[in-house]
């Protein structure tokens, strides 16, 4: 995985426990709470749990909700393989086999180890101590309201942003794929200043896209409905007009500047790594929300 990460530890009942945020999700390290077990034997504590039945059936059913890319048919055969002396599950072979994301195995000098979605994290610390379980949930729940946690977390999204407008000033423009301007848009006068900077980015104003889209736009507008590549630009296009408006521009000329500020900044920004790990935390979040709803 490319994401920047947010690291920290936990401490239940004197042990150290790891945390690696991976886009918008705190995954606990195994390897840790393994050691509550045997200090020694990690990975075979890890290893033990996974070739049992019932550990590697709740694997496969976390995997079946939340993955898309779940390689179920090397799932089902690791079914039919468990439970005999010779089945050897490792979290790297799940891993590869399956496509699994629930659970991580990381190399390297830090944070090396098996790191794992809490639902797993807690699945296999119940299966250590019950006990264990619950005081890991407790610290994890202090965790989550911890403000400086939070703030280091806030802090690390607003700092790829930066990342992504930094790469806009800097990089050179080359090709373009925002619509580009008829003649009529250029001359028209927009009663709104939102529709400049929609017809700049969009090619059309909020009432033609309503016009276009008019089962969507009972739930939202044309803002609500872009991708964050798009909402990033927008972000950085009305700045720029606040600056025109403010040196007196005409509309007509504000809106072919930044029209083509538009275009140059989706050229850049379209293969950036920084957004797309805005992208992967937005996902994260909006699926949090929609488990919420």
């Amino acid at each position: 995985m490319g994401q920047e990460l947010i690291k920290t530890e936990l401490n239940v009942i004197n042990n150290k426990i790891g945390i690696m945020r991976v886009g918008n999700i705190d995954y606990i390290s195994l390897t840790d709470l393994a050691r509550y077990k045997d200090k020694e034997r990690t990975d075979y504590i890890i290893q033990n749990w996974m070739r049992s039945m019932n550990s590697l059936l709740f694997l496969g059913t976390w995997e079946y909700l939340n993955n898309e890319n779940f390689n179920s048919i090397e799932f089902d055969g690791f079914k039919k393989e468990s439970g005999t002396n010779a089945f050897v599950m490792t979290p790297k072979k799940w891993i590869k086999a399956t496509n699994a994301i629930g659970i991580i195995s990381r190399q390297g000098r830090y944070n090396s180890g098996t790191f794992a979605h809490p639902d797993i994290a807690f699945e296999f610390a119940s299966w250590l101590s019950p006990e264990f379980k619950l005081y890991l949930i407790k610290e994890f729940e202090r965790l989550k309201h911890n403000e400086a946690y939070q703030y280091k977390v806030e802090w690390n999204a607003t700092r790829l942003l930066s990342k992504v407008n930094y790469v806009v000033h800097t990089d050179a423009i080359k090709d373009y794929i925002i619509p580009t301007l008829t003649e009529q848009q250029i001359r028209f006068v927009y009663a709104e200043e939102a529709d400049v900077l929609n017809v700049a980015l969009f090619g059309m104003t909020a009432k033609e896209w309503r016009d276009a889209n008019p089962e969507l736009a009972k739930k939202g507008n044309i803002r609500d409905y872009t991708d964050l590549l798009h909402l990033v630009i927008l972000n950085n296009l009305q700045n720029t007009n606040a600056e025109l408006i403010e040196n007196n521009i005409p509309q007509s000329e504000r809106l072919v500047r930044l029209n083509n500020s538009a275009r140059r900044q989706m050229k850049i920004l379209q293969n950036n790594k920084n957004i797309h790990e805005l992208e992967k935390l937005q996902e994260q979040v909006n699926k949090e929300k929609y488990l919420l709803d």
